[in-house]
């Protein structure tokens, strides 16, 4: 019982890492990265697809993407679609290949991202305090139902306190790494 408690817990503190990652990803940072476009959804035949599906999302170099579409007539839909996005980067076209050029950050950008990566991770921990808190109240509700013992809870709960330390710890270790790439040059 208490064992899988503290699974449930460890498996739900590793998504909330995960979704921070997978949000910090799509954060534009000076360099080039696909994951930026994968969100940008492509009006294809009466459906909307995702970029990736319809054209190659590929690095020109560390300050450019190039996105070739499949077909041809693929183009204008795939810039209409850049533009609307929140990506904030005007695609340069020449024939059927489309390039993004990542212009470097001000200083100001800088902090602005800088603080926002700082948000998301708060955003993160407060979910693993969160999962947490769930953990140590069904830890107390096998204590009520006497189906563990008093030290067995004190144990459970410490075990699962370690748990969360650690995993806040891995949430500062992203934002940190993240912040440093934002603020590198």
């Amino acid at each position: 019982m208490l064992n899988d408690i503290k699974n449930d817990a460890q498996t739900r503190m590793g998504k909330s890492i995960d979704s921070l990652k997978h949000s910090l990803t799509r954060l534009r940072t000076g360099r080039a990265s696909t994951a930026l476009v994968d969100g940008i959804k492509v009006p294809y035949y009466g459906s909307d697809m995702p970029l990736n599906q319809v054209a190659t999302v590929a690095l020109g170099d560390s300050r450019s993407i190039i996105i070739t579409p499949f077909e041809k007539s693929l183009v204008a839909p795939i810039e209409k679609a850049i533009m609307a996005s929140d990506v904030g980067i005007t695609p340069n076209t020449a024939g059927t290949t489309i390039r993004l050029n990542m212009p470097p950050l001000t200083e100001e950008r800088r902090r602005e991202l800088a603080k926002h990566v700082a948000h998301e991770g708060e955003e993160a921990k407060i979910a693993i305090r969160n999962v947490r808190r769930d953990a140590m109240q069904q830890v107390k509700d096998l204590l009520k139902e006497k189906l563990i013992t008093e030290d067995d809870e004190r144990k459970a709960e410490d075990e699962i306190q370690k748990l969360t330390d650690r995993f806040v710890k891995d949430v500062d270790g992203v934002v940190k790494n993240k912040e440093e790439e934002l603020m590198a040059l």
